[in-house]
């Protein structure tokens, strides 16, 4: 069952997709374009792309691979483009259009879009750094996920990691999920004391069995005190 649209604004364009909730396997996706700006765009090509292409692929529907061509879009017109995704779970799209204003080459990219599947039984709503971006070394971090229930769920497992400025990542925390409610979020943390300097990047992995269906990431850089 694939429901749910998604509109945003960044100038010139109004955009809307649709559907953003999917069902695993193959989908089809339409983007409602509305040039808002002043001028008439020309020669566009419009794009879609995954930020997880593990858990979802953008495919081509004709000569431009897994774009549109349009040869101009004037002051308040509006098209819509097909796009063919094929899903094994939730990822962000983004979309990216090169074209000419005023003859000259102009470059765009919209903000990040959930394409949802309908069958995962819960997500990861945030993952926060509990301290400062720029933290000291020796002083312990905590690290927070949120997750939400969307359907009733047991069995799930969420994993947090932080890789260090070395490069080898450790394993801080791997929480069994035994019972999360539908609509309700759990909150759960890890902590970790930063040895080196440089930029830790922190991730959060949610697993329903052997599925991963979600993760976040998120950054903190250490220094000497």
């Amino acid at each position: 069952m694939m429901t749910g649209t998604l509109t945003r604004y960044k100038f010139p364009f109004d955009y809307e997709l649709t559907p953003t909730e999917i069902d695993v396997g193959t989908n089809w996706v339409t983007l409602n374009l509305k040039n808002v700006g002043r001028e008439t765009l020309r020669f566009l090509d419009i794009q879609l792309h995954s930020l997880d292409t593990y858990n979802l692929t953008v495919y081509g529907t004709g000569l431009f691979g897994a774009g549109h061509y349009l040869s101009e879009l004037r002051q308040g017109e509006e098209k819509e483009m097909v796009f063919r995704v094929n899903a094994v779970g939730s990822a962000n799209v983004y979309v990216t259009i090169k074209a000419h204003r005023d003859g000259l080459n102009f470059t765009w990219e919209s903000g990040w879009m959930q394409l949802r599947v309908s069958e995962e039984k819960a997500e990861i709503g945030r993952l926060l750094v509990l301290s400062n971006p720029y933290t000291a070394i020796g002083q312990t971090i905590s690290a927070e996920a949120t997750v939400k229930g969307v359907q009733k769920s047991t069995g799930l497992r969420l994993e947090i990691w932080v890789e260090p400025p070395s490069g080898k990542s450790e394993a801080q925390a791997s929480i069994e999920i035994k019972d999360l409610p539908v609509g309700e979020e759990a909150r759960y943390t890890a902590e970790f004391t930063p040895k080196e300097t440089g930029t830790y990047t922190i991730y959060a992995y949610l697993y329903d069995g052997w599925r991963r269906i979600g993760y976040k990431t998120e950054a903190i850089y250490a220094r000497e005190q």
